[in-house]
């Protein structure tokens, strides 16, 4: 016999008393083999009085046993079944019969006129069928009319070993019985762990998280059709499977699979109804933290203790799985993320112009996060705002918010990013692009540009609970590039305008002046000149001192760019000399715009002074059109305004002729 047989026979009641040198005489020989031990004693009361009543009811018909009364005692001559009428009698345990049966293991006959009436009673010890140990005793009581003691033990003995035949019958099936349950228990034991070795098998196989929940759920509904199963994972990831379940985390919440994630371990809720359903929590988890939840609802009878550690060893697996996949996508996804960020760098940096770093960042964004919308708002310290300089919301562009409103502006004031799962459930603040584009989701992080926070990056989408860690982490590291870009593009900017800017005045410079009129005269249809100078700029210097004069330069060209519209073209033409180009207007209203500057420049100056213009102007019918005749022509009208008096205008010739 093999040690795992041993150790199979042990767990069961009635250890069989086989040897490996028993001969195999087929298995009526084993069974009769199959005996007790003073070891089972105490756990064969139960199977005594089953006995008992079998026996009791296969004797009913014979008449020669009517007139007895009868009862079983255990080994030490307790009370264990029998006629109602004899338990007070024999629980008092002073009856000889039965004392010296125990005694001597032998069958034993009474009568004694002062205890039952002068009745015979008669005592047959039932021995084990190997080893001859007692293990009950045979009661029979016959009327005081009976005859003999001789003739009650005669019929007393026979029904005794049908007694312990009955017994032993009962004992045999038993056996069989639970020998059967092991093998049954041990087949679905062996074919469990050759499912659950095929499952982790292909689990681990397994690189894609959907193909790693999908096969986690359609095994565990294969071993368990009658089983509703459900698996709620976590907000990190989505999956298509009907049978998936977003876990969404609140403290007020007492579900069976909240708590399982939480705590991490398998919970079950039973009902206070027996028949109602038992539900199972079973996380599924790796190394790094549990990723879901199997959730289990059937009936009681279904979750053994070996279904549960099945389907404990199967979460354990699919975790595990799970966890393998979502790092390999993971780094797949990192590695395709910095090929992104390398050519948005690339791209960016091939332009210094924020309108298209702006376009370009807008169109990446929503495609690398996969958004519906983006947003992205540069604060304008002119008008103390968030403009909106780039957005597929084209209704919003150039809008401009208070700080203070906003998601805008409460990432902008935070400094923080920010995750909103559901915007009509959670609403830190009200949000235009939201409610226009009816969006439901949204994440934000604040745009550092040289350093220090000079917008934010807004992108939304219509489903709830759509963007993840990942897509924040991914938006921080592209906006960090974005960032960059636009500081390197505001920095070209100011570098352009601080070129193309004449320092003392803040006027442009004649160069870019010439540039801009250059692009007019090959755009518009028409422009006029205004060239300004300062009457007796010298004696201003020589009276006052130069930085007076200088003061006095700056007072005239503020007075300039007041009195002028938002798209002429102020610039200091040189020392004294100013120069305002007028896009699109003719003569006449060139010479009204003199005549306010003019008038301005005598009423308002500290110390007083005058202007002397001479204006010129261009239309495309001109001959020639020409920057250079532009101002030749605007230079020779200032000539002749300043020989003819100063602080007075003057139209070129060939306008007034």
């Amino acid at each position: 016999m093999s040690e795992e047989q041993r150790e199979v026979y042990k767990g069961y009641i009635g250890p069989a008393i086989i040897d490996d040198e028993m001969p195999l005489r087929g298995a009526s020989s084993i069974l009769q083999n199959l005996d007790i031990t003073p070891y089972d004693f105490t756990y064969l009361h139960p199977l005594i009085e089953d006995s008992y009543m079998e026996w009791l009811q296969e004797c009913s018909q014979i008449e020669a046993l009517k007139p007895f009364r009868w009862a079983v005692l255990s080994h030490d001559g307790a009370w264990l079944a029998g006629a109602e009428e004899l338990r007070a009698y024999f629980a008092a345990g002073d009856d000889d019969a039965v004392a010296q049966a125990l005694r001597y293991s032998k069958p034993v006959c009474s009568r004694s006129m002062e205890r039952l009436g002068g009745q015979v009673i008669c005592a047959v010890p039932l021995l084990s069928r190997v080893y001859g140990d007692l293990f009950a005793i045979m009661i029979s009581v016959s009327p005081p009319d009976e005859p003999g003691k001789d003739r009650a033990l005669l019929l007393t003995e026979p029904y005794a070993l049908l007694y312990r035949a009955n017994f032993y019958r009962r004992f045999e099936h038993l056996f069989v019985k639970d020998l059967e349950e092991v093998h049954i228990k041990a087949e679905r034991e062996a074919s469990r762990r050759s499912l659950l070795f095929q499952y982790v098998k292909r689990m681990h196989v397994q690189i894609n998280v959907d193909s790693v929940i999908t096969e986690a759920i359609e095994s565990v509904l294969s071993l368990y059709p009658d089983v509703k199963v459900e698996l709620y994972m976590s907000q990190d990831h989505e999956s298509a499977h009907p049978l998936v379940r977003q876990l969404l985390l609140r403290h007020w919440q007492e579900e069976v699979f909240v708590r399982t994630f939480m705590e991490g371990k398998m919970t079950i809720h039973k009902q206070e109804d027996p028949d109602a359903l038992v539900e199972v929590g079973i996380p599924m988890g790796g190394r790094q933290g549990v990723y879901g939840v199997f959730h289990l609802e059937a009936a009681p009878s279904v979750f053994s203790e070996m279904d549960l550690e099945l389907l404990s060893m199967m979460a354990d697996a699919a975790g595990t799985s799970f966890e393998n996949a979502k790092l390999y996508e993971q780094s797949n996804l990192m590695i395709h993320e910095l090929r992104m960020m390398n050519e948005l760098t690339r791209r960016l940096n091939k332009s210094l112009h924020l309108v298209e770093i702006f376009k370009f960042a807008n169109q990446e964004l929503l495609s690398m996060l996969g958004a519906d919308y983006c947003c992205i708002l540069i604060y304008n310290a002119e008008l103390d705002g968030l403009e909106v300089v780039s957005s597929n919301a084209e209704w919003m562009l150039k809008e401009v918010h208070d700080i203070s409103y906003g998601l805008g502006g409460l990432v902008y004031r935070s400094k923080e990013a920010l995750i909103l799962a559901d915007y009509e459930e959670e609403r830190p603040a009200e949000s235009r692009l939201m409610e226009s584009t009816g969006s439901r989701s949204l994440v934000a992080t604040p745009l550092l540009i040289n350093g220090e926070v000079g917008g934010v990056v807004l992108l939304t989408h219509h489903k709830p609970h759509y963007f993840s860690y990942d897509s924040y982490r991914l938006l921080q590291a592209l906006t960090s590039h974005i960032g960059l870009a636009i500081g390197n593009a505001f920095l070209h900017a100011e570098v352009r305008r601080m070129a193309n800017r004449d320092m003392l005045t803040g006027l442009y410079a004649r160069h870019y002046l010439d540039d801009l009129i250059q692009e007019c005269q090959n755009r518009d249809v028409c422009g006029s000149l205004i060239v300004i100078d300062i009457d007796q700029f010298k004696q201003v210097n020589d009276t006052f001192g130069h930085q007076r004069g200088d003061n006095i330069l700056k007072q005239v060209s503020g007075i300039v760019k007041s009195a002028i519209r938002h798209n002429d073209i102020p610039a200091r033409w040189g020392g004294e000399e100013l120069a305002v180009y007028l896009p699109g207007l003719g003569v006449m209203q060139a010479v009204r715009v003199a005549e306010r500057i003019r008038s301005r420049v005598a009423e308002e100056t500290d110390p007083r002074v005058t202007v002397s213009c001479g204006i010129s102007e261009w239309s495309w019918t001109d001959e020639k059109v020409s920057v250079e005749s532009l101002f030749y022509r605007a230079d020779m009208a200032l000539y002749e305004a300043k020989n003819g008096g100063r602080n007075r205008i003057v139209v070129e010739k060939s306008q007034t002729e």
